[in-house]
């Protein structure tokens, strides 16, 4: 058993929905009824992606959000870096939490999408650069979220005596997420983030990696995180989110159907870098067929062998997945 699976207590399942399939196709006052609908289903979290192409912005929106709901909470999933400067960005996240009474969950990461940055004209630095700007960033941020004086002079921002207001209010700040598949980003979130995001990796031309949907190869980014973050591996919530929902009868016929669409080349975001098995399928965090109480059995098994409890789906997969939530709410 290795260290991921030996985790001790797990914690008790939170629900979000968003994120990078949330598009805003029917216009805002459609993205204001998806997240109140989340709402009404029983979601804990709604999240907003950064992107420059046919959607939403992400920061006004949740100023939105955060008068149009009431309970669940507002996150961004996940911000690009290389877009906003720290100091502003702690200006506009603080502010939304105080608008939506406590209520932010910020998420941010390196940046990933080089055509957008093209497009806008805002220089795609390395992997390596983009992962050390972050690093700065976060640094930034945790000072000014909490309301405090921050000073720091580093590579990328110099921050001169600016202290952190509104303050928000949640205390000490808002969580921080941060998501990622390799393991410069997982150790960088390790150090910095409240939650982490559990992704896949990508290839270079942007493709996710079939072979990091597996359980096997998930519990390996969570032993890296445990490493990485040492003694405050507890104090971390893990995060995935499930591409694709089926609710079937019969879970080993939809997994063969599955595996026969990837031997075809669909969909034609998924390297195949890997032969999978219809067991592979069926055990992976990523992929959930079956009916309700059968995915309600798989999560309770991903949470038991990745310590992972923190359960994402895209806006189209909501209806699908809504009545699996009171079955494991509370757990």
């Amino acid at each position: 058993m290795t260290s991921a699976e030996a985790a001790p207590g797990p914690r008790k399942f939170r629900f979000g929905a968003g994120g990078e399939g949330n598009r805003d196709e029917g216009g805002a006052r459609k993205f204001v009824k998806l997240a109140q609908t989340a709402e009404e289903y029983g979601f804990d979290t709604f999240a907003v992606p950064d992107h420059l192409g046919n959607q939403v912005g992400p920061l006004a929106a949740l100023g939105a959000l955060s008068q149009a709901t009431d309970r669940i909470r507002l996150a961004t999933s996940v911000l690009a870096n290389g877009y906003r400067h720290p100091a502003l960005l702690a200006k506009e996240a603080t502010t939304i939490d105080v608008l939506s009474k406590g209520r932010l969950e910020l998420g941010i990461g390196a940046g990933w999408m080089k055509e957008e940055f093209d497009k806008a004209g805002i220089e795609f630095e390395s992997p390596g650069v983009r992962i050390r700007r972050l690093d700065e960033s976060l640094t930034i941020l945790d000072g000014l979220l909490r309301g405090e004086e921050v000073n720091f002079s580093g590579e990328f921002y110099n921050i001169k005596g600016l202290v952190g207001s509104p303050r928000p209010r949640q205390g000490p700040r808002p969580p921080i997420a941060v998501g990622g598949g390799g393991p410069k980003m997982l150790a960088l979130a390790a150090k910095h983030a409240d939650i982490i995001s559990v992704a896949t990796g990508t290839t270079p031309d942007g493709r996710l990696r079939l072979s990091d949907m597996t359980m096997e190869k998930t519990i390996e980014r969570v032993d890296r995180i445990r490493q990485a973050a040492g003694d405050r591996f507890d104090e971390i919530e893990l995060n995935w989110t499930i591409a694709t929902i089926v609710i079937t009868d019969d879970r080993e016929a939809t997994a063969e159907m599955a595996l026969a669409a990837l031997d075809q080349g669909y969909p034609p975001n998924i390297a195949m870098d890997v032969k999978l098995s219809v067991d592979d399928i069926l055990a992976s965090p990523y992929l959930a067929f079956g009916s309700f109480e059968q995915i309600a059995d798989q999560i309770r098994e991903v949470r038991r062998r990745t310590s992972m409890s923190y359960v994402g789906v895209f806006p189209t997969q909501m209806d699908a997945f809504a009545p699996i939530i009171p079955i494991l709410k509370g757990e």
